[in-house]
């Protein structure tokens, strides 16, 4: 397993301490002023790196290493506190960066303009010396806080806990957990003044004697802290389709899996997706555009889905989508879940493209197939409809909403590889028939017209 390096940078003109939470043992680390520490984190690890103020917590950066479709993942977040300024991004690469590099200044101009009544009303989570805040409690904790703190951060950072357990939680908390550009090091600025990163500070640093570049060794990664949240939905495919896949298809027993009659609508000119729901219960489905693409990567989208579609037991419909769209459509909005990967006008041919993908899990049996007559489909059909009440209960991870479901094979916010997952899937299911582990294998299925036909199971 390959590895990068999260430089942990400290700006203010003092030694300030950090816990780390997922590598170097779990032990708290402390960067001298103007200086910078160096963390190894393996790739699909996760964890985060967490200010002290006084021995309390505080603004923390929440990091995975090349997780889902090989982008690392990462935020900001104040949810149990702040008192300071502190910024997260990829090395080299500022479009990436997270996090308010001013937060404690504003959060003081905004306490100075407070009533007395919010300031009655805070008294006991907001910490003032000599006039000026110094520290906050924990937002999740204080409702008033939080939505203090919204009226100069909302959008910057994770103010409240998010998305979690079954709740939507805010937009601009979950719009926080987009994925980065591929897989690089990561660096964390942390700064009582202007958090900003100094772009000529890192090779500054590594050759002045009098600020020496510290090296912390990794063993292995543990789970990410409690706080850690699971965003509204889960993150899209992040890499395009691969038009140079195979195109020999498996052999898949076609009794088992049923061409979906398409509709009238489904007939015209316009692209888009004939959905079929064979499960027993109804569901609604969820179609996520990625924020962008690129060669070999994609923006994963987390909670701004395009359309959803509300199916009862054994019905179909066309859903019309955008010529452009490049993404997903899945089951409901949790992980883990199964994925119908898709674009409807590839650039070399202008025909739609597809597969289905277990990368971020499990939760049912589906197919993907064209609708121009060329009779090309794959994925998990009917035959497979028990995969999920088959699978042992090692390789199970359960959504937030107690459903049960196939773990992720890749790792994402969560956690890890699941390998009992990754070890049934490829016995039963095998890579020609769906994406497990990435990487090449799965016959691409393609539609001239656009349009192609993905049945839920």
């Amino acid at each position: 397993m390959g590895a990068h390096t999260i430089f942990v940078r400290n700006m203010s003109g003092k030694p300030q301490e950090f816990e780390v939470h997922g590598w170097n043992n779990n032990k708290n680390i402390t960067v001298k002023a103007h200086s910078e520490v160096k963390i190894s984190a393996p790739d699909g690890s996760s964890g985060a790196i967490i200010a002290l103020h006084d021995g309390h917590e505080g603004e923390q950066a929440e990091i995975t290493k090349n997780g889902f479709g090989g982008n690392d993942f990462f935020d900001v977040s104040v949810i149990v506190g702040a008192g300071g300024n502190m910024v997260v991004q990829q090395v080299g690469d500022a479009k990436t960066r997270k996090g308010d590099a001013h937060f404690m200044q504003s959060l003081n101009t905004a306490w100075s303009k407070a009533s007395q009544d919010t300031k009655n009303k805070l008294k006991n989570c907001v910490h003032v010396s000599n006039g000026k805040v110094v520290r906050i409690d924990a937002p999740k904790n204080f409702p008033e806080l939080e939505k203090f703190v919204r009226t100069f951060a909302d959008g910057k950072a994770y103010i409240g806990v998010g998305a979690w357990n079954g709740q939507l939680g805010n937009a601009n908390d979950n719009n926080q957990s987009s994925a980065g550009h591929g897989n690089k090091d990561i660096l964390v600025c942390y700064s009582d003044g202007d958090a900003t990163p100094n772009d000529g500070f890192h090779a500054q640093s590594l050759a002045a004697e009098s600020v020496p570049s510290e090296t912390v060794l990794v063993t292995d990664s543990v789970p990410a802290p409690e706080d850690k949240k699971e965003p509204i939905v889960t993150v899209s495919e992040a890499s395009p389709l691969d038009l140079n896949a195979p195109t020999d298809l498996p052999t898949i027993n076609l009794a088992s899996v049923e061409m979906p009659a398409l509709n009238a609508r489904a007939v015209s000119a316009e692209p888009g997706i004939q959905l079929t729901n064979k499960s027993k219960k109804e569901c609604t489905y969820y179609f996520y555009d990625n924020y962008w693409n690129g060669n070999g990567t994609a923006g994963a989208n987390f909670d701004h889905p395009l359309k959803h579609v509300a199916l009862k037991p054994g019905a179909s419909q066309f859903v019309a989508l955008p010529a452009t769209f490049k993404g997903r459509v899945q089951r409901g909005t949790q992980l883990p879940a199964t994925w119908a990967e898709f674009q409807l006008d590839a650039s070399n041919d202008h025909a739609a493209h597809g597969d289905i993908s277990l990368q971020q899990g499990c939760d049912g049996a589906a197919t993907i197939a064209s609708t121009d007559g060329s009779n090309r489909i794959n994925g998990l059909g009917a035959d497979l409809a028990d995969v999920v009440a088959k699978a042992p209960e090692a390789a199970i991870r359960k959504k937030p909403n107690g459903e049960r479901a196939i773990d992720t094979t890749v790792g994402n916010w969560n956690g890890g590889p699941n390998r009992a997952a990754i070890d049934y899937l490829n016995r039963v299911v095998g890579q020609k028939r769906a994406y497990i582990v990435g990487g090449t294998g799965v016959p691409d299925v393609a539609s001239k017209n656009r349009r192609l036909a993905v049945v839920m199971y």
